[in-house]
Parts: structure tokens; C-alpha cells; sequence
């Protein structure tokens, strides 16, 4: 059976065109996305239906009603040569682009106990629920260092300075602000200030003060507020060094900068995660800017995440295998040894299919090693 499930026209164009025969009036739509009529919350359905081009009305006492299984039911049979065209509405509610690289976590599942599962192997009987979840736990571990679970959010920075962490965030990959050429600038996190977890507010004696209920009363953070205030080219100190990209200024120093840090030299902004609010704070030259913020998933946050990349797949296999049988009492340690290997050059080869390396492109990177540096 072919693994496809929808022709060009409904991949690329989310619609399916029949040609009416004077008999029929049950038209079924055999695409992957679900016809609904009514949208819960709007009274809209997520296709719409003409006949030669024109607009149908769904309703039993209308021209068509939805049956089960996708089936559009005129009620009057279309005539011989009649063009009738199901259309979907929305593009993002269809649109699956890319996705045959892709295999659902559910498959994966299928598969290994098909596969792996039975009399005559190594793995007898394992109950399903035990293999889903060494299959969420083996997508869980690829998305942090081998799966492409990167995610991105282009957003603004607002005068508050700080972002909320999208809500299915493990960790950040890379923050950068976005010229008015699109060029990205990485920002960089900074540890010459960092966000207090509590501020509790204190009396004269420097002791902290309760409420009537006996907890600390919360304060604000003068920290927070002071680098707030900070413009990021004064990150040296108090000094004022306007002048400090400027061509003259640095002929003054040149050969003189002994004690640069590394770390700071740069002029794209700071930014820290504030742990207690959940929130990226950024320095205040940032203030407005457009920025991207790519950040890791564990891939398990929505079902459309719940999908790996087929290039990874006998790794996944390879996962549960060796969790199963490193988990089982009985089982001789060799045998968990081998797929401990197993897994392991699984892992290796998913990585190296993963990595996406071209010659061509490292050619073309490589090609400035021949050029003379002139002094």
C-alpha cells in the first residue's frame, strides 16, 4: 500500500474536483483533513462546495448536506458534466507541507509492536501503554540535542523590557534582533547583572516584614529597575564612553585595549531570564526592537509536534528496544548490551542524517581559505 494519502490536488491546493454523471448525487472527499460543517464558536464550516462555480448552501432542505465519512450528498443529482468542487477554506487548517519526511509518534508505536513484538522474539509481550511511554520519553531526549524541534517566534520587545517564555519553552537556542535589512544580531546573555528569585521588603533594621497572614511582603527589584535604566554602551561602568565606536576613538587606542573581555565585547544588547516570572528581560537599548527567539520543545506539547523525522527513525526503535529490555528482570546483560550498541550507533547515524551537511555548501564556505590577508 502506498504510503501517500492525497493526490497533488489536494496536497498543494486543499480541494477535490468530480465530474458529475447524471446518476450520482454522493460525493466523498478523501483527503486527510476531516470536513466540518458548523466550526464550534462561528457558523462557518472549514470547506465550502459549488457546482460549476457555484456557491452551495449546506442544510438538509438546502442543496447538500455532510454525511458521515466525508460524504457530500446532493440533494438534487448534478447533470452529466456538472463540475463540483470541495474546497477547503483555511490553509493552515489543511496545509501538511513537508510532512511526508515525518512519522507520527502513534505510527512509531504500531510499528515497533509489529516489529518487535511476539513469539520468536526478543520482546514476547510488553503491554502498549509501556511502549508509549518510552516512546514519548525517547522523543523527549532526541528533541533536546538531535531532532529538528527548534522552534522560533518573531516578537517585539515592549518598553517593559521583558517576554514571556512561550509555553511549551525546555530552553533558548539563540535570541536576535532584526535590522531594517532582516540581517539577525545575537544577543547575548549576561551575567554582569542577574534577576533575584524574591525581594522581600525589609524595615530599617534590614529584617524582613510579614503580612497578616506571616509571609514576606514582596518588594520591587532596584536591580532589576537600575539595569533597566542602563544604556547597554555604558556596560564598563559609570563612565561615559559615547565616543567609544567612533573611528577617532579608537586610533587613540589602538594597541592599548590589554584588558578586554570577550564576553562583553559586543554592542547587540544583554538579555537574562527572570526564573521567578517567567520572562526573558532585556537591556534597554533593546526597547522596541523586532527580535526572533528560537528556543527548544520536548516535542510532546501539541499533537502536531508528536512527529519525528523519519531519518530518525530506527533510533527511536532502537529506544524503546533497549528501555524495555534494560528494564525487564530476566533479561541477560548481553543482550541488553547489544541494543544499549544498537541504540547508540542509531542515535550516531540520526544525528549525522540530521545534521543536513552538504559538500557543496562546505565548498563554497571553504573557498575563502585561499584568499591573502593583507596587513
Amino acid at each position: 500500500m502506498a504510503l501517500l494519502t492525497e493526490t497533488n490536488e489536494q496536497y498543494y491546493a486543499g480541494q477535490q474536483a468530480f465530474i458529475g454523471d447524471g446518476v450520482n448525487a454522493d460525493f466523498t472527499w478523501t483527503g486527510d483533513t476531516t470536513l466540518v460543517a458548523t466550526i464550534i464558536g462561528t457558523s462557518n464550516a472549514n470547506f465550502t462546495v459549488t457546482l460549476d462555480n457555484i456557491p452551495q448552501t449546506e442544510g438538509a432542505l438546502d442543496d447538500y448536506t455532510l454525511s458521515a465519512d466525508n460524504n457530500v450528498q446532493f440533494n438534487v443529482v448534478p447533470l452529466l458534466g456538472q463540475v463540483i468542487l470541495i474546497q477547503l477554506n483555511d490553509p493552515a487548517l489543511w496545509s501538511n507541507y513537508g510532512g511526508y519526511a515525518y512519522i507520527t509518534l502513534e505510527d512509531v508505536i504500531n510499528n515497533f509492536i509489529v516489529g518487535y513484538v511476539g513469539d520468536g522474539k526478543l520482546i514476547p509481550g510488553v503491554k502498549r501503554t509501556d511502549v508509549m511511554f518510552h516512546a514519548k520519553r525517547g522523543l523527549q531526549e532526541f528533541s533536546y540535542d538531535t531532532l529538528k524541534s527548534i522552534k522560533s517566534q518573531e516578537l517585539t520587545i515592549p518598553p517593559s523590557l521583558s517576554i514571556i517564555i512561550p509555553q511549551d519553552y525546555v530552553n533558548y537556542v539563540r535570541l536576535s534582533w532584526i535590522d531594517n535589512s532582516g540581517v539577525k544580531h545575537i544577543i547575548y546573555p549576561t551575567t554582569l547583572t542577574s534577576n533575584p528569585y524574591t525581594v522581600p521588603a525589609q524595615d530599617a533594621n534590614g529584617i524582613p516584614t510579614q503580612d497578616d497572614l506571616g509571609d514576606n511582603l514582596e518588594g520591587t527589584s532596584l536591580t532589576n529597575e537600575r539595569w533597566e535604566a542602563l544604556q547597554q554602551i555604558n556596560v564598563t561602568g559609570d563612565q561615559n564612553w559615547f565616543n567609544v565606536y567612533n573611528w577617532s576613538w579608537e586610533k587613540m587606542a589602538y594597541g592599548r585595549r590589554y584588558g578586554m573581555l570577550p564576553e562583553i565585547s559586543q554592542k547587540n544588547g544583554w538579555f537574562t531570564i527572570d526564573e521567578r516570572e517567567g520572562k526573558f528581560s532585556f537591556s534597554s537599548d533593546l526597547a522596541n526592537k523586532l527580535i526572533i527567539l528560537e528556543y527548544v520543545s520536548d516535542g510532546l506539547a501539541l499533537d502536531a509536534d508528536s512527529r519525528i523525522p523519519k531519518m530518525a527513525e530506527e533510533a527511536i526503535y532502537m529506544h524503546i528496544a533497549y528501555s524495555i529490555l534494560a528494564g525487564r528482570s530476566g533479561v541477560q546483560e548481553y543482550i541488553v548490551q547489544r541494543f544499549k550498541r544498537n541504540r547508540r550507533n542509531a542515535l550516531r547515524n540520526a544525528k549525522i542524517r540530521l545534521s543536513n551537511i552538504k559538500l557543496g555548501e562546505i565548498v563554497q564556505v571553504m573557498r575563502g581559505k585561499s584568499k591573502r590577508i593583507k596587513h
